[in-house]
Parts: C-alpha cells; structure tokens; sequence
C-alpha cells in the first residue's frame, strides 16, 4: 500500500484515516485560528523557480553537506514529541528511516524514547536532539549531557515555547496523552519515577531565558548549538552574535503564536542577517521538493521536515517514513535537473522570484 502512495498529501490522507481524532488533532493542529498554519504551505507557493535551459549536466545529484558531513540531501526530520502515539516503535523507527534515507533525524526532548535508545536503534545515523530549557538548571544540564554521550552531533535549542501555544483542537477533543506514555529524558533528569506528561515539562521550561543564558549554554556544550524559533532578521543576528552555530528559522509549525509570519517569508531575512556566519535551517510547510529547491534558492543550507515524516510513520512505520524522504528527495532531484542545476550548492536568488500577485479588483 505504502508504494501506491504518490506524495507527501497521500500519507497524511492514510495517516487521518487511521489516527484516533485526538492524536490526530494533536500533531495536526495549530494555535489558535490556525492562520500561520496554513500560511506556512500556502507561503512557499508564493515563490516561484526560475529555470535555466542548456546546462549541459549529465550527472546531478541532492547530495550536500552539513556540520562537516555528507546527506543524501538537505532535508533532516524535524523534531516531533510522542512518536510512539502513531507507531509502537516511534522515534526508533524514524531513526532507521532517517539513516537508510541517509539524512539526520532530531530528537524532540518530549520524545517517548532517550537518545541512548536512538543511537542503539540507528548506529551509524545522525541524530541532532532538540532543547527545551528548564528552569532547574541541572535538568538541562543532564539533557545535554545525555545527547553528548550518546553520539548526537547538534543540539537544537528551541526558544519560541517558553508556554504551549493555545491549541484548541486538543480543548475540543480533551486530548491527553495515554497513561504511562511519558517523556523519559525529562523524567530521568528529574530523577522522577513516574511518567512525565506534557502539561507538567512545560510547566517545568524556564520562560524567563535569556541571550545570556543562550551564550552560556552554547560555551559550555561540546556540540554545535542552533536557535530554533527565529522569526526575525534581529534574532537571527543576536543568536549568532551569542553564540550560536547557527539558527533554524522556523514558528513551531504554527503551534505556539498564531498570526506569526510563514517561515517563508522571513527566510531572505534571517538569511541576510546571519550574512553567512553559520548555516540558517529552515522548517514549516515543507510538502513538495520544490519548496526544498525554493528554500535553497532563497539562502537556506538544510529544510526540516515534521509532520510529513510522521504522517510516513502513521501510515507505514519505519517504512512509510523512509517513503516520505525518498518521495522528497526525488521531487528536489528533478527540480534541480530542471533548474539547471547538478547540486543544490548551485541554486541561488537568481533561481526565484517573487510570483506576480493576483489583481485585487477585477474590470
């Protein structure tokens, strides 16, 4: 079944066709009206390639390069909580698909798997894992520390949830994560012997982080650290300036502040701002790998992908998720052939432009 499935709309089709209305809700909703969740798809359609004829490849290839090593293409897992919700295997599964696809995979801090069981699940992946901050800072300190010790190689500090956003599906379904599916990292570094739930890690994470605290979190890591949650050319050039190997411009994918601009929009702009001093990773609305070629073309160095690969994992365990990455990495391949391009180091601003607005008012 999972071979009929043409693109990333069909697995999300499959994957609401299985979910229970609450999970459902959960992974597939936004804040509020739900207004930036739709801008983030609808925002990449508002770009348009520019092709160039008669490049004379005989050979072309996604392949590119992040933090020093190779990927299949530039395109990672965004970090998604509670995997194991759609699939029993969860984030081990999309840890398999991610390294068979031969990209990177993240880890959320509210994962229902540690990283060490990542790392046993997927040897020989790359794995980044994503950062909630606590006020106890002893907790981050042992999230850190867990990542470092199990091979991950970035850590993505995501500062745009110092609360959970207003997500009113979850109110209307009464969704609540099922017993005993807690976030082990979280409960480990507490030293708290029952499950963790997702009301009480937020209750935990400090909202009065600061540039500071970013400066030092980055001094003290062994590991690369990005800001993600940058919405802003002047917050894209202050996490540099503290610190930062690099930023991921990105707006939860419209689950925390509604009304927000598309990750699409504000990508030129944190793409100036950071003027090439770390690598600016892009997520939000990415369903085709024509928006991959789009966000590449516009400055990105990497996109990251959430909700598709999971509606992969929903619909197909390990293998429906590794579709989803090979569907996308044969849609980017044929846009850069069609491009002109045999890379995606190739595609630049020349490459896009804006798409002419449709008149307001008609004769």
């Amino acid at each position: 079944m999972i071979a009929d499935l043409v693109n990333l709309a069909d697995f999300e089709r499959v994957a609401s066709e299985k979910l229970d209305a609450g999970v459902l809700g959960y992974f597939a909703g936004g804040a509020g009206d739900e207004e930036t969740l739709r801008e983030n798809v609808a925002a990449w359609g508002r770009w348009r390639l520019r092709p160039r004829m008669l490049a004379g490849h005989s050979e072309w290839s996604a392949r590119s390069e992040l933090l020093g090593a190779e990927l299949s293409m530039p395109v990672l897992v965004a970090p998604v909580a509670f995997q194991k919700m759609v699939d029993p295997d969860g984030e081990a599964a999309m840890a398999r698909a991610a390294r068979t696809a031969g990209t990177a995979m993240c880890l959320s801090t509210l994962a229902t798997t540690i990283p060490s069981e990542i790392a046993a699940a997927a040897p020989g992946g790359r794995h980044w894992f994503q950062l909630y901050c606590f006020s106890d800072e002893g907790v981050t300190r042992a999230l850190l520390e867990n990542a470092v010790a199990s091979g991950f190689e970035a850590i993505l500090v995501t500062v745009d949830a110092p609360r959970a956003g207003n997500r009113e599906r979850d109110l209307r379904t009464g969704f609540q994560v099922p017993e005993g599916l807690g976030v082990p990292s979280v409960q480990a570094a507490l030293g708290s012997q029952r499950a963790v739930t997702v009301a009480e890690a937020f209750q935990l994470i400090d909202p009065a982080l600061a540039w500071a605290d970013l400066e030092t979190i980055a001094s003290d890591c062994d590991l690369p650290v990005f800001v993600k949650g940058v919405l802003t050319g002047e917050d894209a050039a202050l996490a540099i300036e503290h610190g930062a190997a690099g930023v991921v411009v990105s707006n939860h994918g419209g689950r925390q502040l509604d009304r927000v601009c598309a990750t699409a929009d504000v990508l030129e702009e944190a793409v100036d701002a950071v003027d090439g001093r770390g690598p600016v990773l892009v997520d939000g609305g990415i369903r085709r790998g024509i928006d991959v070629a789009i966000a590449l073309a516009i400055g990105a160095d990497a996109v990251l992908v959430g909700r598709p690969a999971l509606w992969g994992l929903a619909a197909g365990g390990e293998q429906g998720a590794l579709r989803v990455l090979e569907v996308l990495r044969a849609e980017l391949e044929l846009a850069l052939l069609l491009c002109g391009c045999a890379s995606p180091s190739e595609l630049g601003s020349e490459h896009v432009q804006r798409a002419v607005a449709a008149p307001v008012y008609s004769d």
